[in-house]
């Protein structure tokens, strides 16, 4: 087989594999007798609304390459998820769509144990708009008591700006709560999440001076990998090495790791959990040692 020819319909082999995958009359069209299984090529260009002939052209690769709009209307049409609509783009655009912004709170229990096996190494999961929606015993002891508030309240920007502990805590408060609002703008745009974190900026405008200056500043910052200096309550001065990763399937959420920078960090946190274990009915619920807001 031609190669040149293979690569070129890439796309009209996966319109051709998915709409095959669709159950005629579940979606409402007559099941009769088909030559092949799933729903007919001008089906699924009435489910998109899109005209048959170039829904045609497109599955044989004729036509030119077909725009974001109409490539989001098959995509809908065949009922695709998010990593299979990216798929699509990738094929039809060799990039992939615009970020749509879908605010999904929820963890599996499996990214929650991931969590609870970095102890004694602080761990939380976050959201592009910076809630924290995870975390593991020691983010708990050395970064907030976060399973005390309501989650509405469990936001990054809030500690750093209305929490006076978190102030007390950074050896230069200004300089991480400058990186703190650069990186939140960066990841709020990345996921296409600038109309969603309007109430939490209106706000933070309000309640916070500083906060409302530097958020005029438009700076840009990168999270990618620092190491954090923190003066904590009850043992003293810490370094972490620290690092933020995306989670797979989830563009909403961010796993960032706080790792002990030397060995003894880590004995005197994994000593402070062991302690306080008594009072953790769960991850992120401890009243000993609460939280002075170190993130950033």
């Amino acid at each position: 087989m031609d190669q040149r020819v293979t690569h070129e319909n890439l796309l009209g082999t996966y319109l051709k594999d998915r709409r095959a995958k669709l159950d005629p009359a579940t979606l409402g069209f007559p099941a009769g007798r088909r030559r092949t299984p799933g729903l007919r090529r001008e089906e699924v260009a009435q489910r998109a609304n899109i005209s048959p002939t170039w829904y045609t052209w497109l599955e044989q690769g004729r036509g030119g390459a077909p725009s974001a709009d109409v490539l989001g209307r098959i995509a809908r049409a065949l009922m695709l998820t998010d990593i299979e609509r990216e798929h699509l783009f990738l094929l039809g655009l060799g990039r992939p769509p615009e970020v749509r912004y879908q605010k999904n709170g929820g963890i599996t229990p499996r990214l929650q144990r991931v969590l609870d096996a970095l102890d004694p190494s602080p761990a939380l999961i976050r959201t592009a708009t910076w809630d924290v929606v995870a975390w593991n015993r020691a983010a708990t002891v050395m970064l907030g008591d976060y399973g005390s508030l309501p989650p509405e309240q469990r936001n990054i920007l809030r500690f750093i700006f209305l929490d006076p502990r978190a102030r007390a805590a950074q050896y230069d408060w200004d300089s991480v709560a400058r990186f703190v609002v650069g990186a939140f703008r960066i990841d709020a745009a990345r996921a296409g999440a600038a109309e969603a974190v309007e109430p939490l900026v209106d706000e933070l405008c309000r309640l916070s001076p500083e906060f409302k200056a530097m958020w005029r500043d438009n700076d840009i910052r990168s999270y990618g990998e620092h190491v954090k200096h923190i003066r904590h309550p009850v043992l003293g001065p810490l370094a972490f090495e620290y690092s933020a990763f995306a989670v797979d399937g989830r563009p909403d959420l961010s796993m960032v790791i706080y790792n002990p920078a030397t060995p003894a960090d880590a004995d005197r946190i994994s000593s402070l959990i062991e302690r306080a274990a008594p009072h953790l009915s769960s991850p992120g619920n401890l009243r000993e040692a609460r939280a002075v807001g170190c993130e950033g």
